[in-house]
């Protein structure tokens, strides 16, 4: 009995010891993100609530927030940033699952030049890839061209300056360049997957679209998961497309929450309260849809 006693203490006191021993490891990644995260979004929580000169900030309460209610140009930048994320994050999840389960075909010659190819548009410069868009999407540009070859419209689209076309310029660009981000997760989710699954299902007589929405999309449920969340908050956040290729114009017809902000701090007469309120606006939006995706993708047992 002495030596089982004697045994239980020492193992608590090995775990008690392994428990120290990796707050060293710990403590410095919690100071550097409480300095470098946390305490700056406090302080932009602070800032939301003043207004005034920079170097002059009086507390204001909810003004900020209530002068948004009137705010056409707020309106029109909320309105755009959920258009792009209601219509491009779905599109660009069911081409990245798509795209993904046909490079995964072991019998595919040059599955790696594709996969490469398709990957390649979200590690390209960003302003090489804005003036891509913008060359190509120029009235006189290849897509006009072409779409003008094949009779598909009568007359140039002017895809830079008309309200609608700019937001689907910036929809595809967006789907251009991070398409294959996606797909790399959905690739590696889909190489765990064992062949004998697929193999049951095909001599079960199953086709290839029952098995893609019945076995692949379920088993790549908790990827889905992930990358239509990171998918909405790059969205939410988006600001370099829109102000590379089209600078919210024309007018604010493609100004994102983002692109608003910038402008308010830096562009406009600088009003850096206001613009921390309209941030926090992101932050909220990004918290809500969050945790709705992730209550809607979770197993319940």
């Amino acid at each position: 009995m002495r030596f089982l006693l004697r045994g239980v203490d020492i193992e608590s006191k090995e775990k008690s010891i392994t428990k120290k021993s990796g707050w060293p490891f710990f403590t410095p990644s919690v100071i550097i993100i409480s300095i470098t995260v946390f305490i700056p979004m406090i302080q932009a929580l602070i800032t939301s609530f003043q207004s005034g000169p920079p170097t002059n900030m009086q507390f204001t309460g909810l003004a900020n927030y209530q002068a948004m209610l009137h705010d056409a140009t707020f309106k029109s930048a909320a309105t755009n940033t959920f258009l792009y994320l209601i219509v491009q994050v779905p599109i660009m999840i069911f081409l990245a699952l798509i795209i993904s389960t046909l490079l995964n075909d072991h019998r595919l010659r040059f599955r790696g030049l594709f996969r490469t190819a398709i990957f390649l548009p979200c590690i390209t410069s960003l302003v090489s890839y804005s003036l891509l868009m913008k060359t190509i999407f120029a009235p006189t540009g290849i897509v006009n061209k072409l779409l003008l070859d094949v009779h598909l419209i009568g007359a140039r689209i002017q895809w830079l300056t008309d309200p609608f076309w700019a937001k689907v310029l910036i929809i595809f660009s967006i789907t251009w360049r991070w398409t294959g981000y996606n797909m790399i997760f959905f690739l590696s989710g889909l190489q765990n997957i064992s062949d004998e699954i697929y193999e049951a299902a095909e001599i079960d007589g199953s086709s290839k679209v029952h098995t893609f929405f019945h076995i692949t999309i379920p088993m790549l449920k908790p990827i889905i998961l992930f990358t239509t969340i990171t998918s909405t908050i790059g969205t939410l956040q988006l600001f370099d497309e829109v102000n590379n290729i089209t600078k919210g114009g024309p007018g604010n017809a493609t100004t994102t929450l983002s692109q608003y902000i910038y402008n308010l701090s830096y562009k406009y007469t600088p009003n850096f309260g206001y613009a921390a309120a309209v941030s926090f606006v992101i932050v909220v939006a990004i918290v809500i849809l969050t945790v709705i995706q992730m209550r809607l993708g979770r197993d319940d047992k």
